[in-house]
């Protein structure tokens, strides 16, 4: 896959639906320390290797191991974007993340899951003690995490037009369900999708205990 191609697959699946979420990760970029990056559900969604400097992406479609596969291409992409002094490093895996990964236990920073189902308890054993889970609720990865022991609530994501903000006071009401019933695993799990809260927020950060 030519260069070209790269630009022209990425701008169809993020840039021209403005799906590219650089603010978002910008906005973790500039309030917490993070290096080391695992992005489970990936697909072809780089935009995270333009702020940190450590990423891997594991994905189970072909079309993001043939995106992945041109190195030197995905490679010179990012740096034309990064925003660090040091030389981007990405690692792709072709793996169904639900299986064990060839990855160090509790070696990253930041766990990312975003539209990508139940990411969190599969992966959350190779996220560092005190590091960060960054989940949206579309299918229901921020409800499970609210009620897992192992994670705490420590910020939200509001995003108005294209500008994203960090919350991080007076969350207990992002978690508070519309009908007033709490989330459970076994409803989770049945339905597939978050529950409706009384103040959704784009997504939600929570620390690893």
């Amino acid at each position: 896959m030519r260069t070209a191609n790269i630009e022209k697959m990425y701008s169809k699946y993020y840039l021209e639906n403005a799906f590219e979420r650089k603010g978002l990760f910008k906005a973790l970029s500039d309030t917490y320390s993070i290096n080391d990056v695992l992005y489970a559900g990936s697909f072809i969604h780089i935009t995270p290797s333009f702020f940190f400097p450590n990423v891997v992406y594991v994905d189970s479609d072909d079309k993001a191991r043939s995106f992945f596969r041109n190195e030197r291409d995905v490679t010179q992409y990012i740096i034309a974007r990064k925003t660090y002094a040091a030389d981007p490093e990405y690692r792709f895996i072709h793996a169904d993340y639900t299986n064990a990964l060839t990855l160090g236990i509790e070696s990253f920073d930041l766990l990312i899951s975003l539209y990508s189902g139940f990411v969190s308890p599969a992966c959350k054993r190779y996220l560092k003690k005190g590091g960060l889970l960054l989940a949206n609720n579309s299918h229901g990865d921020a409800s499970m995490a609210s009620i897992d022991d192992d994670f705490e609530l420590v910020a939200v994501i509001l995003k108005k037009n294209e500008t994203y903000r960090l919350v991080t006071q007076g969350l207990q009401k992002y978690l508070n369900p519309k009908r007033g019933i709490p989330p459970t695993r076994e409803h989770l799990l049945k339905t597939q999708r978050g529950i409706a809260y009384e103040f959704p927020a784009n997504s939600y950060l929570f620390s690893k205990n």
